[in-house]
């Protein structure tokens, strides 16, 4: 292991408080996790024949938004995609309500201020929300049928969590907050979205994380789109074909991603039996 621990990906920039809100109706609730409000989204049990869309839904995808929540409708309608893809989605609200949109006026805002606040509130009630998730989905995560998805600040709960043996694989979409002993720690398969032009994990630092992911042979994919910035796969403005583009293929890219470790771990799963 390197003696360094050199940001990779740093702190939020101004990128990261650009947003465009994309259309769509989500169709999940709000829900309660150990008192932390949580967006919950189901699969489709049924298709208009009354058969089972999925047969293999049984499984779990830990959702942990990028500072405009997972209540934000961008958010929402990416944890809709997942569930209409098979998985029982979890968002925790982290910020407790207090996202980067209540500040839009951006009236006396701290941004610096405020980010260090909602690290610290994540640090304390994510623990037991993650612990109270394990409870209340044991019997689907427990057979490892789980995995975890993180945008900009949910990367490093993302990889931290994901050593938790209940987890198959992991995703993160241009990541903040990770050192270089978060990828020196990975023992989980790791999906990486990230654009092109992106000052916060930019081309030299990802191939810091890089090295270290095959110096530790973790299985690992990069995707890398051009003509992006950082934000294209939650928040970005749809009406740029390369930005429409990037976030498609981002989301199908997890989703893929995220079934073909959970087929693994369901197989030797039943083998087992």
């Amino acid at each position: 292991m390197s003696a360094t621990n050199r940001i990779l990906a740093g702190s939020p920039g101004d990128c990261c408080f650009a947003a465009f809100k994309h259309e769509g109706t989500p169709v999940g609730s709000k829900i309660s996790i150990a008192d932390i409000p949580t967006y919950f989204v189901e699969p489709r049990k049924s298709n208009d024949n009354g058969c089972r869309q999925y047969p293999e839904a049984e499984r779990v995808l830990i959702f942990f938004a990028d500072i405009w929540g997972p209540f934000y409708q961008s958010n929402m309608l990416l944890q809709d995609f997942f569930a209409q893809n098979g998985f029982t989605v979890p968002g925790i609200d982290y910020f407790l309500g207090d996202w980067v949109y209540m500040h839009e006026d951006g009236s006396g805002f701290n941004r610096v201020k405020w980010g260090q606040g909602k690290v610290k509130t994540a640090n304390e009630v994510l623990p037991k929300w993650w612990e109270a998730v394990k409870v209340r989905f044991g019997d689907l995560l427990f057979v490892g049928l789980s995995s975890l998805s993180g945008y900009c600040f949910g990367a490093p709960y993302t990889m931290e969590l994901s050593a938790d043996p209940v987890v198959a694989a992991a995703a993160v979409a241009h990541p903040t907050y990770l050192n270089e002993d978060r990828f020196w720690k990975m023992s989980k398969p790791l999906m990486l979205s990230c654009a092109e032009t992106d000052h916060t994990f930019p081309l030299p630092n990802r191939r810091i994380a890089q090295d270290i992911l095959i110096e530790c042979k973790i299985q690992y994919y990069f995707q890398i789109f051009s003509g992006v910035n950082y934000g294209f796969a939650s928040r970005g403005d749809l009406s740029i074909p390369d930005a429409c583009w990037a976030r498609e293929q981002s989301v199908q890219g997890i989703k893929m991603w995220f079934h073909r470790f959970l087929d693994e771990r369901s197989r030797v799963t039943k083998e087992k039996l």
